[in-house]
């Protein structure tokens, strides 16, 4: 398995261990966003929004221009592609092990019918 930047991989996951921040990169899949767009949904003050939108951007999944006075905020997808690449191993593992699961369990199946099935029986019983 490549290992991936460590330190990266934990920011993300830190990052989106939250779910204002989940929903704020959801937001930005529509596209661009300003901090008070992406703080509207929730209960929670600007400077909140911004602590949310700082460790997004700390993570490098968001980037803010600022325009005058308003901070304009966008999806940036790479280091989600990163940590899906990490977990692809994971998924990879898994699915090896649920296949493997499933031919035991086929083959316990077959077994048992098998047994209470021998078939035909001969004449001479």
């Amino acid at each position: 398995m490549v290992e991936l930047h460590t330190h990266q991989l934990d920011t993300v996951f830190h990052a989106l261990g939250d779910p204002t921040r989940r929903q704020m990169l959801r937001q930005l899949t529509d596209g661009e966003r300003t901090v008070s767009q992406l703080a509207e949904p929730f209960s929670i003050s600007l400077a909140a929004a911004s602590k949310h939108i700082k460790a997004l951007e700390n993570a490098g999944l968001i980037r803010r221009e600022v325009r005058g006075r308003t901070h304009l905020c966008r999806l940036d997808p790479g280091p989600l592609a990163d940590a899906h690449e990490w977990l692809r191993f994971y998924e990879r593992f898994w699915t090896d092990r649920l296949d493997a699961l499933e031919r035991l369990l086929r083959e316990e199946d077959a077994r048992k019918r098998s047994e209470t099935n021998p078939g035909p029986k001969g004449d001479d019983q």
